[in-house]
């Protein structure tokens, strides 16, 4: 089985690291390192770039993105028409404003869309339980 290494590579002079450097040590660019995933297997090594350009913004061409509804129809309003599948929405603000509880609402509504991962840096499981139930009770 192949081994994954990743290393740092500048985008200006091809410098590399081992890990991410704010400024390069070759050419003195700053923040010109991007991600390099290396696997070393039986063949020898390859090398998957993830090379960043930089674009100005008038120059890259925007896609509507397929959106699904939540049935939330302001979080929609919000998220400007539904989720992106694959995009990642951080739910933000004061303490007991009802992130918690908007968040399970939509968990609720869109389990049938697939499977939903509910993740909390400051509540228990057993906080959210409760939560959750109350919510299907009322």
């Amino acid at each position: 089985m192949a081994k994954t290494k990743t290393i740092f590579v500048c985008s200006s002079c091809g410098y590399e690291a081992t890990k991410w450097l704010g400024k390069c040590p070759g050419c003195n660019e700053w923040n010109s390192f991007y991600e390099e995933k290396m696997a070393s297997g039986s063949a020898g090594k390859t090398k998957e770039k993830k090379a960043m350009t930089l674009k100005p913004l008038n120059e890259v061409v925007g896609k509507d993105a397929v959106r699904t509804h939540t049935g939330i129809g302001e979080l929609d309003r919000v998220l400007g028409g539904g989720l992106v599948k694959g995009s990642l929405v951080l739910v933000g603000g004061e303490p007991g404003i009802g992130k918690s509880t908007l968040i399970l609402q939509l968990c609720d509504k869109m389990q049938g869309e697939g499977k939903v991962l509910y993740v909390s840096g400051e509540e228990s499981a057993e906080q959210i339980k409760i939560r959750a139930d109350r919510l299907r009770n009322s």
